[in-house]
């Protein structure tokens, strides 16, 4: 089964609201010049809150071939949560695209496997599309039972998802240990993790979703090693850190994902 590419850049707590605007200008005539076929590989950035706004009105006013979405969603709809922000209202900004589960999340806030099921669930119920991220650390790596983490990871959040759910959810392998480090999987490691995710979701929900649902990597990508990773047969594209803040770099691994 033929799968688009997807590559999504993360850009974490930079860029106000001006800066992102003019990323995606350059962005779109950088691939423009480029004569880019968006049909090979599908583009989404994830601004921060302050700027989904403005990244809308220039998406819709230009009628720009690229998506985006934000980095973090609260469970709850509405209600005295300060500082959070529903599902239906990133909806509403024309988000495509949530974030569920990055390691930083969980971390920093600390997001439980609960919390995480819940907002994959209130991002679904509201027609956008998580995306779940998943990883070892180095301690789960050093033990080796890294494969065995992940997908348990996985199963945590789609035991409770219908088929139809499934269709919309992205899985994004990160492990934890090559995030910010400079550190990266090798192309080897990343089709092995995406072929036991994809493995495990072929028994729940059937061969046909386990060959759907698109498996991103994650982890110190660079243009560097894009070009290997993309041509494993399980690695649907990439989701980008500090990478992503630099738009010709950004644009680089766009355009060898659509290779791939």
């Amino acid at each position: 089964m033929a799968r688009t590419p997807l590559v999504a850049g993360n850009w974490k707590m930079n860029f106000d609201h001006l800066e992102a605007t003019y990323f995606v200008q350059k962005l779109a005539w950088l691939l423009r010049d480029a004569h880019f076929d968006h049909k090979r590989c599908q583009v989404a950035l994830l601004p921060a809150f302050t700027a989904l706004r403005s990244v809308q009105v220039l998406v819709e006013a230009d009628n720009l071939p690229i998506s985006y979405g934000a980095q973090s969603v609260s469970v709850t709809s509405q209600g005295a949560f300060t500082g959070d922000v529903s599902a239906d209202m990133l909806a509403q900004l024309g988000c495509r695209y949530v974030i569920v589960g990055h390691s930083e999340r969980r971390k920093y806030h600390p997001e439980d496997d609960a919390n995480i099921v819940d907002q994959v669930r209130a991002v679904l119920a509201a027609g956008m599309k998580p995306i779940l991220c998943v990883g070892e650390s180095y301690e789960e790596r050093r033990q080796g039972i890294e494969l065995e983490f992940a997908v348990s990871q996985v199963n945590d959040v789609t035991r409770d998802l219908s088929q139809e759910d499934m269709e919309n959810l992205i899985v994004a392998y990160e492990p934890v240990w090559a995030i910010g480090t400079g550190m990266v999987a090798t192309p080897e490691t990343a089709q092995e993790a995406a072929q036991a995710i994809r493995a495990h979701i072929g028994r729940q929900f059937g061969k046909k979703s386990g060959e759907a649902v698109k498996i991103l990597y994650g982890g110190s990508v660079t243009s560097k090693n894009a070009s290997q990773m993309i041509q494993e047969h399980d690695v649907d594209g990439f989701l980008v850190g500090g990478a992503s803040l630099d738009v010709q770099e950004f644009a680089r691994i766009v355009r060898l994902a659509a290779k791939g």
